[in-house]
């Protein structure tokens, strides 16, 4: 597990390392950096599991790189005094917000959401950060036909018939996604308000069909749970 905290205040800094050493064990590698710059620089040159955030560092907003890190692979906790920031983080595809002042047992509880996955009920995730030659652009999750996995990444497929390849797990998407969103098979996760009908093929194969005439596969483990929520 390795872990990167942006943040300015060295002595929060050194608490909330402590707490997450406190809570992944003595395996843990936890990297601090007090700006934003040293922050993307250590993105860039190494592998991370979870970011731990500030907003505010020596006056630079951490919205400036949110956008930029939210298409990483890892998970973004936010770390802010900033509690009126929280709705517009969430929807940039963060993790948790927590605010400050806060005490062990809720950083603790922001860490365990990015390790075990938990009700998505809350989720208000409106848009999804792609790469593209270089560049980071902003995905609303309006424009969603289905998500695919393809191994530690995933493809979106949208709506315009276009496919754009994202950093993050299926596994890691499915705990950020708003619940209209349904994992229907190991490899698809489907807004629902799209889904127009769900077949039942010889052998016991199921598939659902999207309104745009896509045929996607469902698992037979997730048949009963679809569709009781299709009904």
């Amino acid at each position: 597990m390795t872990v990167l905290i942006i943040e300015d205040e060295a002595r929060i800094a050194r608490r909330i390392e402590r707490m997450a050493r406190g809570f992944y064990g003595p395996h843990v590698f936890i990297a601090v950096q007090e700006s934003l710059q040293g922050g993307l620089d250590h993105i860039k040159n190494h592998n991370i599991d979870v970011l731990l955030l500030d907003l505010n560092l020596n006056g630079e907003n951490g919205f400036d790189i949110l956008e930029a890190v939210v298409a990483g692979s890892f998970h973004t906790i936010i770390v802010s005094a900033y509690t009126e920031k929280a709705i517009t983080a969430f929807a940039y595809g963060v993790l948790d917000f927590v605010p400050k002042p806060f005490d062990e047992a809720r950083l603790i509880q922001a860490l365990r959401r990015a390790a075990v996955p938990e009700s998505r009920s809350e989720n208000t995730m409106k848009f999804l950060a792609v790469k593209r030659s270089g560049n980071i652009y902003m995905i609303g999750i309006s424009e969603l036909l289905y998500i695919k996995g393809a191994g530690i990444y995933t493809e979106l497929h949208l709506k315009n018939g276009r496919r754009e390849l994202h950093d993050k797990s299926l596994e890691m998407l499915e705990q950020l996604l708003p619940p209209n969103f349904e994992r229907i098979h190991k490899s698809y996760i489907v807004p629902l308000e799209l889904a127009e009908q769900l077949i039942v093929k010889p052998g016991g194969k199921y598939q659902l069909l999207l309104e745009n005439g896509d045929l996607l596969p469902v698992g037979r483990s997730r048949y009963k749970s679809l569709k009781d929520r299709l009904l």
